[in-house]
């Protein structure tokens, strides 16, 4: 498979509401998640998805939309663009894929510094909600 197959399911997924059950049916056991807000990269399938299913909940709002995608082998780089309590974001999520089209490691990097500061505060009180409802 393809990094754009790979890609293909992503969207579906990102399309469909970024479900737990969606993003752990294409997030490698393995994978790594590299946030524009912590430090250290996070590891393991159950942390890659409560990252990327809280920056689904808080980035992911009617304005989000991929502007530019670049493909090369088993990477894809996805710009998007969105607001977030009147903040212009403009971020990059920069995905590898395995040869079964499955995500193993997301890096999302993000601009301008009133942005990181936002989708900081914003991930982090999504986090705990997650955290508190299990």
């Amino acid at each position: 498979m393809t990094a754009r197959e790979g890609l293909e399911r992503w969207h579906e997924v990102i399309d469909g509401g970024s479900t737990r059950e969606g993003l752990e049916s294409i997030i490698h056991k393995d994978a790594v998640f590299h946030s524009p807000v912590v430090h250290t990269p996070q590891r393991g399938r159950d942390i890659v998805v409560a990252y990327l299913s809280a920056a689904g909940s808080t980035l992911g709002n009617d304005s989000f939309a991929y502007v530019r995608t670049l493909v090369d082998g088993e990477n894809a780089m996805l710009e998007f663009t969105t607001e977030m309590d009147g903040i212009h974001v403009n971020g990059i999520d920069l995905i590898r894929f395995d040869e079964d089209g499955m995500i193993t490691d997301f890096k999302v990097m993000v601009r301008p510094l009133k942005a990181v500061n936002k989708v900081w505060e914003q991930m982090a009180a999504m986090l705990e909600k997650m955290k508190a409802s299990q």
